[in-house]
């Protein structure tokens, strides 16, 4: 049963993950001041009222506990629905993270070496090429083959097929632009890996290990997931880390007894929020599918409670609720610096999957050395802090999102924390 919001508020100090406390219990323990989270509420109630955003969720934990959690705004204004906790939002990019655990479970398993050459599993990217950089007029043979490493940090060039020299390109095979900006593709009725066969013959940015490039790196890998398991991607994450996780509302489509809470996208256009067009540059597909393309990179749909479960496994050291998905020393590695000095923001680094903090202030919050995490495309954030062992995750669908809430959020967070 799905309890109503007024005015689709929703603020719950200390509670456990897997129940809701009273609005305005907080226990000392949670080291948060409860007249500082109170500053979020109006914060976030803010940028709703002005139609900086239609409507998003913010959730914090802290030891496993739910120290905050409120929901704002419409999660469709034309239809009067207001936001609730329970939304299901498309968290684009926030696909990476399930699919990069999906790599390392297969990992710990033998099926997979961080080493390996993708083309043991996708034997179409045993020659690649890379495009002349300032010329779309010819290409050379990459100087080596692209492992799972490049892919999991990134590093093997790949992009969305946006840039210049291979946009014209990739558009002619149904990838970059038409492909809804570069990063979707669950709009196509075909098999995740016969699409990444298609990109293998397409020209890539840089050689493999020179740069950190962003782009179909984790789609690639779960088109590998699927040939190392000899299962369906969508059928591999709800089977290992999904069902395991008590994950029951992450989905790549959603159900059809779910469809009334999937968040409606929004975008900014000449400074007024409109309702997105439907297609792949817009609403999308996520309710009937063609549901045969799983994209690894960007296809899944969830709830800000169903996320936050990842992250604390991910905390936890691979466990939750008896649950052991992963090994601590895989999570320890997915977390580190992989990159060395080739993220290009100055102060980060990258792992296995996420950004992270190597000095103070260099993400522009308050966050610590060592916190970890990324976002997605429709606006959403999400970090892990484990210093002081804090999840967080905001949600909202905004294309381009046209506002800089889940920038300012985390500062909010922290300025609220105080032991």
């Amino acid at each position: 049963m799905r309890i109503p919001v007024a005015l689709g508020l929703c603020l719950i100090l200390a509670a456990p993950l897997t129940a809701q406390r009273p609005a305005g219990t907080a226990l000392s323990a949670s080291g948060f001041a409860p007249d500082r989270l109170r500053r979020i509420d109006g914060f976030l109630q803010a940028y709703a009222d002005s139609g900086r955003i239609a409507g998003g969720v913010a959730l914090v934990m802290r030891d496993g506990k739910v120290v905050y959690e409120r929901a704002v705004g419409f999660a469709d204004r034309e239809a009067g629905r207001r936001m609730a906790p329970d939304a299901l939002f498309r968290i684009a990019s926030q696909t990476k993270a399930l699919t990069t655990v999906a790599i390392m479970i297969l990992v710990e398993e033998g099926k997979i070496a961080i080493n390996n050459p993708v083309s043991r599993f996708i034997p179409a990217y045993d020659t690649t090429w890379v495009a002349a950089r300032d010329s779309v007029q010819g290409a050379t043979r990459a100087t080596r083959r692209i492992t799972i490493r490049d892919l999991l940090t990134h590093t093997a060039g790949v992009s969305y097929g946006t840039d210049a020299a291979v946009r014209d390109a990739y558009a002619a095979r149904g990838l970059g632009p038409a492909a809804g900006g570069g990063w979707y593709t669950a709009d196509k009725d075909e098999p995740v890996c016969t699409t990444m066969e298609r990109l293998a013959t397409l020209p890539f940015v840089r050689q493999p290990g020179d740069a950190w490039v962003y782009g179909y790196n984790t789609d690639i890998l779960g088109c590998v997931v699927e040939r190392a398991s000899g299962m369906s991607l969508d059928a591999f994450i709800r089977a290992r880390i999904t069902e395991p996780l008590g994950m029951r509302d992450t989905h790549f489509f959603v159900p059809e007894g779910k469809r009334d809470r999937l968040v409606t996208v929004y975008a900014m256009r000449n400074g007024v929020l409109e309702r997105a067009p439907d297609g792949a540059l817009g609403q999308g597909h996520y309710a009937r599918g063609p549901m045969r393309n799983f994209s690894g990179g960007a296809g899944l749909v969830s709830t800000a409670r169903d996320y936050a479960r990842l992250l604390q496994m991910l905390l936890n050291g691979g466990e939750l609720d008896g649950a052991r998905i992963l090994s601590p020393a895989s999570i320890e590695l997915m977390t580190s610096n992989q990159t060395g000095t080739l993220y290009p923001q100055a102060g980060l680094g990258f792992g296995f999957g996420f950004s992270i903090v190597q000095q103070p202030g260099a993400d522009n919050t308050l966050a610590p050395v060592g916190t970890w995490g990324w976002g997605g495309a429709y606006g959403s954030q999400y970090r892990v802090d484990p210093k002081n062992r804090i999840v967080w995750v905001y949600l909202m669908n905004q294309l381009p999102a046209g506002t800089d809430v889940a920038q300012k959020f985390p500062t909010m967070v922290y300025q609220a924390l105080v032991r």
